[in-house]
């Protein structure tokens, strides 16, 4: 049974895109089948991961729809068992298109329920906002995962996050659950983010990864060459720090 994990926060800024791209790749090198779905109008993981949107880009929007069967929306990426489909401009007008249409918060549900049997994992990266495309996201995921930057300010939108997610459990969808918070931009020799660390045990009543993400050079650097920091720079703090934190989220499927 393939792991369905959105990977959201409403805050932008937060490492969420780097944790997808990131994170599916070191899932793939594990043996793991991943495919990433950019469900971000902003296309930024299609980017990172070299694929540029055009207009007449084929994209998760054509397969929201069904205009295009999801099958044939998947793309290869550089790494063996790594799949994308890919964002692109025509995601942005989705939001008025999906207003009138009869349940409209389970479109993307139904096109990844066509294709999530050939994977292991689908990681699905949301746009940082609260929107319909946002909701379609996590009713079509099992989990969600959310990145938090090493800052107070980013926990001031913590409580509405569990709430919408609380909600959406509630109401549409009972499976979904949350599979854990990963600090980002973390630096051990500042007190700030070891203040942070400990205030989120404190006031998340879910699991925190053990892995943080540190601030990273190559992390920033990789998307601009179309590749997941692993076939950027392999050996940097960052790099290793999705590896890790790719074994927790394996080690989740024993407990």
């Amino acid at each position: 049974m393939s792991r369905i994990i959105a990977i959201y926060n409403q805050k932008g800024g937060v490492a969420k895109t780097t944790t997808a791209v990131n994170l599916a790749a070191y899932l793939a090198l594990s043996g793991k089948k991943v495919l990433l779905v950019d469900f971000d109008p902003q296309a930024n993981a299609s980017s990172a991961l070299g694929y540029t949107s055009t207009l007449k880009s084929q994209s998760a929007y054509h397969g929201l729809f069904n205009l295009i069967p999801a099958e044939r929306l998947i793309r290869p990426t550089s790494l063996f068992n790594f799949y994308l489909i890919p964002s692109s401009q025509h995601l942005a007008g989705a939001l008025v298109e999906l207003v009138n249409m009869e349940k409209r918060e389970f479109q993307l549900r139904k096109m990844i329920d066509t294709i999530k049997d050939q994977f292991d994992y689908v990681l699905i990266d949301l746009p940082p906002s609260l929107s319909l495309l946002t909701i379609n996201g996590l009713i079509a995921a099992n989990e969600v995962l959310i990145p938090i930057q090493s800052h107070y300010l980013s926990l001031e939108g913590l409580n509405q996050l569990l709430e919408v997610v609380g909600m959406i459990k509630n109401n549409l969808s009972d499976k979904l659950s949350i599979s854990g918070a990963v600090v980002t931009m973390y630096d051990e020799n500042e007190k700030l983010s070891q203040s942070l660390t400990e205030k989120l045990k404190n006031i998340f009543p879910h699991n925190i990864f053990k892995t943080k993400i540190p601030r990273s050079a190559p992390l920033a650097e990789a998307p601009s060459f179309g590749r997941p920091a692993v076939l950027y720079d392999p050996i940097s703090d960052g790099a290793r720090a999705y590896e890790e934190l790719a074994k927790e989220i394996i080690e989740q499927e024993s407990m």
